[in-house]
C-alpha cells in the first residue's frame, strides 16, 4: 500500500496511456447524420380483436384480455390500419345481444389509436342485462367479418383475432332451436357457415385460447376455416389456432400472433417495477417498429431514450426518426416510431407511491420495408440472351443489409414483365454458386433467358418473402436490344474503405462501333438520402474505336457509415437513352481517422517512454524518502546527574523527514522528551545524504553526528542513534510508546566491579531518575566530548 501510494499515480497515467494502443484504428467517429423519414410506409391491415366475455371469465380475465386487445390496437406499426374491438357472450333473454362492439373500425392514426386505448376499456365491464353468460362463436365471427368486409380495400390483408377461454355454448340460445342439444348442433352448422363467408371475403381467423377448458378441435377449425392466404409465402404467415395455460400468458402470446399474421416481428425486453429503466433492442433491418409498455397502470409514467442515450420526442421528428405516442392513460402505452435507430433503447418507468407493485413489460413490433437495388447485366439484353439479375437491400436511412443473420428464412425473387411474354420469376440465391458470386454476403443473385418474344420495355420488381420482412417492390426498367449493339460499356468501381468527404474512382472503358462519336452519360441511382454523392464527369464523348475513360464519385459530408448504397448507370443518349450497364458502388465508408488512428503508435511510444521516466522518478523519490525517514532514531536527553531519557521516532512520525520534539520536566521534576512542542520545539530532519540536522527554536540549523552529544538548552544534551545501525543494543522503552532510559550506546550502562568511592561529603540520596540529589554541586569535571550550550538556545 505505501509503494502504491507513492508510485500509484504515474502508473494509473500509463495505463490510461497504454490501455487505447490495445485496439488501435477502432475508434468510431460519429455516425452520418440520418436521413429524413420516408413517405412510404408499412403496408396497413384491417384486424378486429374478438374478446370472450362469457360467465366463465373471471374480472381479472377480462382486465388481462383489455390489456390484450391494448396491446395489439396501440402497438399497430401502421397508421393506415384499420381496428375494431368487439365483445361477445351470447344472447339468451330479452334484450340480449351476442355481440357488443365497444370499438368501431377506426384508423389507426395517432388520433385513433388514442380513441381506442379509450374505447377498448369497457371490454372490462360486462352487463349482463346486455349480454347472455355463453359463448356464440357464429355470433362473434359474424360481426368482425361484417366490418372488416365494410368499405374494404381488396389489397389490404383482413384478419380476425379472437381470445376466448372455452368452447362453443348456445344451448340457451333460442336461436339456435328449442332445445340444448339442437341448439349446439345449430350453433356449429351456423360456425362453420360464418367460417366459409369469411374465407369468401378474405377474412383470416387466428384463435388464441387460455385455461383449461379449451375445445382445441374447434380452435382449429376455426383457423383452417377462414381465409388462409396470410401476408407472406410462409408457414409462420398461415393462420393457425394457440393455446396458453392461463390469461396471465395472452399478452405476450397475442401480440407474437399478430406479429406473426401481419409479417412484422416482436422483440421481447426486459420487466421490472417502477421505478426502473427497462430495455429493448430493435435490429439494423427494422424501418417501422412500435415500443409497447404494458404498464396495467395509467400512473406510471414512460420516458424513452435511443440508443444514444437521447431522450426522443412522444410526438414529431427527431434525427431522422418520426414519434407518435398514444395510451399514455390506458393499461398499454406506445411509441410508433418511423426509421427507428438501431440498438438499444432506454424505456423509463416511474409511477407514485401505491402504484408500484405491478411489473412492467416492455417490447417492440417491428417490420422491415427494405428498398431493393437491382442490376441487370447485360443493361439491355437481347431476345434470347442470357441475363443475370443481382439485388442487395437497404433500409430508408441508407443503411445496406450485410449481415446475413438479418435475413435469415428470407426468399429473393424477381419478376420480369414486360411486351411479348407472359411474367418469368427468376429466383434469387446468396449461396456463392454462379451467378451470385459471394455466399452469405446479403446480395442476391439469378439468371434467366429473355424470351425470344420479349420486345420493348422490360420491368423488373424483386419480392422478399420472409416474417417481418418486405419489399418496396420498385421496379427496374430496361429495354431490349434488337440485333447486336453498336456501343458497348463496362464499368468498375475502385473496392475498398472511404470517409464522408472523399471520392471513389472508377474507369469506364466503351467500344463504339459506330462511325460516329456518342455521348453517354453517367447517373446515380438508390444512393441514400442525404449522402450527397455526386459523379464526374457526368457525360462522356465517346469516340468510334476503344476509350477508357476515368471518373469519381465524391461523397457528402454526411453519408452514413457502411457499406455505400447507390449502383452507376450509363445511358447511351445517341441511343434513346439505352442503359449500356450498371453496377453497384459497393464500398465501405468509414469515419474519419482521429488524431489518435493516424498516430496512435507516436503516441503509444511517447507513453511508455513516460511510464519508464515516471517508474525511474518514483524509485528514485521513494529511495530518497527512504533514506531521509527518521522511523527508528532515537533521540537521549541527556543532564548532568540526571538518568537519561530516551524517545523513538515511529513509522509515520516524521512525514518530509522531519521530526519535532520538546524538552520539558514531568510532574517530579525529571527532564522528559515529548512528540511535538508547539512554537518551542526542537526540529530534527535526515537529508537525502544521510546528514542529520537539528534546529533549535529561534536559531540556526547545524549538523549533529550520530552518537556525538549536541547541546541544548538549560544545559541538556542531545544524543541521536539510528537503530537500523545499532538495533538490539539497548532496552525496550519502558511504556511501549518508543521511550525508556539507559542501555545501548545512547545510555550510561553500569559496568560490573568494585564501586568507586564517593567523594566526602556525599550522599547516598538519589534524585527521582537516578541521579544527584537536586542541587548538589558536581564533583566532577564535564566529560571531553562534551558540546558546550549555544548561546541561542
Amino acid at each position: 500500500m505505501r509503494m502504491f501510494r507513492k508510485t500509484g499515480v504515474p502508473v494509473l497515467v500509463c495505463a490510461l496511456l497504454i490501455l487505447p494502443a490495445a485496439a488501435p484504428g477502432q475508434a468510431a467517429g460519429p455516425p452520418g447524420r440520418a436521413a429524413a423519414p420516408a413517405s412510404d410506409g408499412p403496408d396497413p391491415i384491417d384486424f378486429a380483436v374478438v374478446v370472450d366475455q362469457s360467465e366463465s371469465l373471471s374480472d381479472e380475465d377480462l382486465a388481462r384480455e383489455v390489456e390484450a386487445a391494448s396491446l395489439i390496437t396501440q402497438g399497430e406499426i401502421s397508421a393506415r390500419s384499420r381496428a375494431a374491438v368487439i365483445g361477445f357472450g351470447s344472447s339468451e333473454k330479452p334484450g340480449q345481444s351476442p355481440v357488443s362492439e365497444v370499438c368501431a373500425l377506426t384508423t389507426a392514426d395517432t388520433a385513433g389509436r388514442q380513441r381506442l386505448s379509450d374505447c377498448v376499456q369497457q371490454l372490462a365491464h360486462r352487463d349482463d342485462k346486455k349480454t347472455g353468460p355463453g359463448t356464440d362463436f357464429p355470433a362473434a365471427v359474424r360481426q368482425a367479418v361484417d366490418r372488416l368486409a365494410e368499405k374494404s380495400d381488396k389489397e389490404t390483408p383482413k384478419v380476425v383475432f379472437l381470445l376466448t377461454d372455452g368452447r362453443l355454448d348456445v344451448s340457451d340460445s333460442p336461436e339456435y332451436g328449442t332445445d340444448g342439444a339442437n341448439r349446439q348442433a345449430n350453433g356449429a352448422k351456423r360456425l362453420t357457415e360464418e367460417l366459409a363467408r369469411a374465407r369468401r371475403e378474405s377474412v383470416q381467423i387466428w384463435p388464441l385460447g387460455f385455461g383449461d377448458s379449451i375445445d382445441r378441435a374447434a380452435l382449429t377449425r376455426m383457423a383452417e376455416g377462414g381465409f388462409r392466404n396470410g401476408c407472406a409465402d410462409v408457414p409462420d404467415a398461415a393462420p393457425k389456432m394457440r393455446v396458453v395455460d392461463s390469461s396471465a400468458q395472452i399478452d405476450k402470446a397475442l401480440q407474437e400472433t399478430f406479429a406473426a399474421a401481419r409479417c412484422a416481428r416482436v422483440a421481447h425486453g426486459t420487466v421490472g417495477k417502477p421505478p426502473a429503466d427497462l430495455s429493448v433492442t430493435i435490429p439494423p433491418i427494422a424501418t417501422d417498429g412500435s415500443l409497447t409498455v404494458s404498464k396495467h397502470d395509467p400512473k406510471v409514467t414512460v420516458t424513452y431514450y435511443d440508443p444514444k442515450g437521447r431522450r426522443v420526442p412522444t410526438q414529431g421528428e427527431f434525427d431522422g426518426s418520426a414519434f407518435e405516442t398514444s395510451g399514455q392513460d390506458g393499461p398499454v402505452e406506445a411509441l410508433r416510431v418511423k426509421n427507428p435507430l438501431p440498438g438499444k433503447w432506454r424505456i423509463r418507468i416511474e409511477a407514485p407511491e401505491g402504484h408500484r407493485d405491478r411489473e412492467v413489460a416492455v417490447r417492440a413490433i417491428w417490420q422491415g420495408r427494405l428498398r431493393s437495388a437491382v442490376t441487370l447485366s447485360p443493361a439491355s439484353p437481347r431476345p434470347g440472351e442470357e441475363a443475370v439479375v443481382e439485388v442487395r437491400m437497404q433500409t430508408r436511412r441508407g443503411v445496406v443489409i450485410t449481415d446475413p443473420e438479418q435475413l435469415n428464412g428470407i426468399r429473393v425473387s424477381a419478376r420480369m414483365t414486360g411486351a411479348g411474354f407472359d411474367p418469368v420469376v427468376v429466383p434469387l440465391a446468396d449461396g456463392g454458386k454462379k451467378p451470385d458470386e459471394s455466399a452469405k454476403d446479403a446480395r442476391y443473385a439469378g439468371r434467366f433467358t429473355v424470351p425470344a418474344t420479349a420486345s420493348g420495355e422490360l420491368r423488373l420488381t424483386t419480392e422478399m418473402t420472409a416474417p417481418g420482412i418486405t419489399s418496396d417492390r420498385r421496379p427496374l426498367h430496361a429495354r431490349v436490344s434488337q440485333g447486336p449493339p453498336v456501343l458497348t460499356a463496362g464499368l468498375s468501381v475502385d473496392r475498398g474503405d472511404v470517409h464522408p468527404g472523399q471520392t471513389v474512382s472508377g474507369t469506364l472503358d466503351v467500344t463504339n462501333n459506330d462511325s460516329g462519336p456518342h455521348t453517354l452519360r453517367l447517373s446515380l441511382a438508390d444512393q441514400p438520402p442525404g449522402s450527397a454523392l455526386r459523379i464526374s464527369p457526368a457525360t462522356v464523348n465517346a469516340a468510334p474505336g476503344g476509350s477508357s475513360t476515368p471518373f469519381t464519385v465524391t461523397l457528402g459530408p454526411d453519408v452514413p457509415l457502411g457499406e455505400l448504397s447507390g449502383r452507376i448507370t450509363v445511358t447511351d443518349l445517341g441511343d434513346g437513352g439505352r442503359v449500356v450497364d450498371n453496377v453497384f458502388l459497393g464500398v465501405r465508408v468509414t469515419a474519419e481517422p482521429t488524431l489518435w488512428d493516424r498516430w496512435w503508435w507516436a503516441f503509444t511510444g511517447a507513453a511508455l517512454l513516460l511510464c519508464a521516466l515516471a517508474a525511474v522518478v518514483a524509485v528514485r523519490l521513494r529511495a530518497g524518502a527512504r533514506r531521509r525517514d527518521l522511523s527508528g532514531v532515537r533521540l537521549e536527553l541527556r543532564a548532568e546527574g540526571q538518568r537519561p531519557d530516551t524517545l523513538t521516532v515511529r513509522a509515520g512520525q516524521s512525514p518530509g523527514g522531519e521530526f519535532l520534539f520538546g524538552v520539558g520536566r514531568s510532574g517530579g521534576g525529571a527532564p522528559a522528551l515529548r512528540r511535538g512542542g508547539g512554537s518551542q520545539a526542537y526540529r530534527l530532519r535526515r537529508t537525502a545524504a544521510g546528514q542529520l540536522l537539528l534546529k533549535p527554536p529561534g536559531g540556526p540549523e547545524r549538523a549533529i553526528g550520530q552518537g556525538q552529544p549536541a547541546g541544548l538548552a538549560d544545559g541538556f544534551e542531545l544524543v541521536v542513534g539510528d537503530a537500523r545501525t545499532a538495533s538490539g543494543t539497548g532496552r525496550s522503552g519502558r511504556d511501549g510508546q518508543g521511550r525508556g532510559q539507559g542501555g545501548g550506546p545512547f545510555g550510561r550502562r553500569r559496568v560490573p566491579g568494585p564501586r568507586a568511592p564517593r567523594p566526602q561529603g556525599s550522599s547516598d540520596r538519589t534524585g527521582p531518575r537516578g541521579g544527584r540529589t537536586r542541587g548538589e554541586p558536581s564533583a566532577a569535571p564535564p566529560r571531553r566530548g562534551t558540546t558546550p550550550p549555544d548561546p541561542n538556545f
